[in-house]
């Protein structure tokens, strides 16, 4: 597996796009309905829209990525035909998601404004390699979506594909990520993962899509409270003009009106404060970088040790895993740090890590040894 050449990203200029998302203020609202179904649904809820300070672009979907054929697949051509006129009419900026060479092509005849990237799309490094060739010489904003899966560096891939067919106005967008059990969320948004993008990419707006972390309307305002508390720079909400008739994704769309109710929900923190206020912050902070301190040498100590009972077991001819102490071990960590009010899912992550870490060490050892 590559590696990713960090100071390389630093240096990517997403400057253009940032410039223009800072130019509005926090956030920017990219709003309209899954897809684009009739021209007076797509004209009576741009105009609904248009009505809201916030809001500055309007997007929809006019091909339609979905699972099985038979179901609605967008409007294509015809529906780009009703952005444009809702451009006209409104002044709005639009946004389509584009899949193809092909869609690139219709998009831009139209006078689509931004492009964006879906998740089903970017998880394939082929369809990114086509699109970034179809984008050489275009000069258009693209939003790049995460990848379905949980893949850090797939979505870095995709955008760094994008950002050499010679694109600098890039932006990402968040939306969740697919899981195989059913919970609270209809894709996890594992938030750690946007916040580790910003780390390594500095530079590069952040969109939040809550509809699709969310799946239900009601979960909306917690989804976007959540995403601008993490300093993302926008958010790309699901609006209908009649949801509940909606063709696609009914249940996390909602209506103008109810996206205004969200906006004036929301709570805009400051990421500064006042100097009493950072000065008790970097208190708090140097407590935690030497309370990190100690845990890296910690853990270095507990390696040198598992090296050690490599080595033991080796000249002793005992196996790497003992899966009963194993088992005596995980249960006994989970009780103590449940104890010390742990929260027993990070924990046990941890505790698995740490043994993998072991085992690969002690094997290399043995290896080693055995050579």
């Amino acid at each position: 597996m590559r590696s990713f050449n960090f100071s390389y990203f630093c240096a990517m200029n997403f400057t253009p796009l940032t410039q223009w998302i800072d130019s509005y203020d926090r956030p920017l609202v990219i709003a309209g309905p899954c897809s684009a179904e009739t021209r007076s649904q797509v004209l009576t809820t741009a105009r609904g829209l248009a009505a809201l300070p916030r809001v500055k672009v309007f997007r929809a979907g006019v091909w339609k990525p979905r699972t099985r054929p038979g179901s609605f697949e967008g409007t294509g051509t015809e529906g780009l035909k009703w952005m444009q006129e809702a451009k006209q009419q409104t002044g709005l900026l639009t946004t389509v998601e584009v899949a193809t060479p092909k869609h690139v092509q219709e998009a831009l005849k139209y006078d689509t404004d931004i492009l964006w990237i879906g998740a089903r799309t970017v998880v394939n490094p082929f369809s990114m390699q086509e699109l970034g060739e179809s984008l050489r010489g275009v000069n258009v904003p693209v939003m790049i979506k995460n990848p379905v899966n949980p893949d850090l560096k797939l979505w870095m891939g995709a955008i760094e594909r994008v950002y050499k067919s010679g694109i600098t106005s890039i932006a990402a967008i968040h939306r969740g990520f697919y899981h195989s059990e059913k919970g609270a969320y209809r894709n996890v948004p594992q938030w750690e993962i946007p916040i580790e993008l910003m780390r390594l990419m500095p530079g590069l707006p952040i969109i939040c899509d809550p509809s699709h972390i969310a799946g239900k309307r009601e979960m909306l305002l917690a989804v976007a409270q959540q995403s601008m508390d993490l300093e993302m720079d926008g958010l790309m909400i699901e609006t209908h003009c009649n949801p509940e008739k909606a063709l696609t994704d009914a249940e996390q769309q909602i209506n103008p009106a109810q996206l205004q109710a969200l906006l004036d929900a929301l709570i805009l923190r400051s990421p500064r404060g006042n100097r009493e206020f950072e000065r008790n912050l970097q208190v708090l902070r140097s407590e935690i970088d030497g309370l990190d301190y100690e845990l890296i040498q910690l853990l270095a100590k507990r390696m040198e040790i598992v090296a050690e009972m490599g080595r033991y077991k080796y000249d002793h001819h005992i196996t790497i895993l003992q899966l009963d102490r194993w088992k005596s071990l995980f249960a006994d960590r989970i009780k103590k740090g449940e104890k010390a009010g742990l929260n027993v899912d990070f924990l046990g992550a941890l505790l698995k890590l740490v043994h993998e870490q072991s085992i690969e060490i002690q094997t290399n050892v043995m290896n080693k040894t055995h050579d």
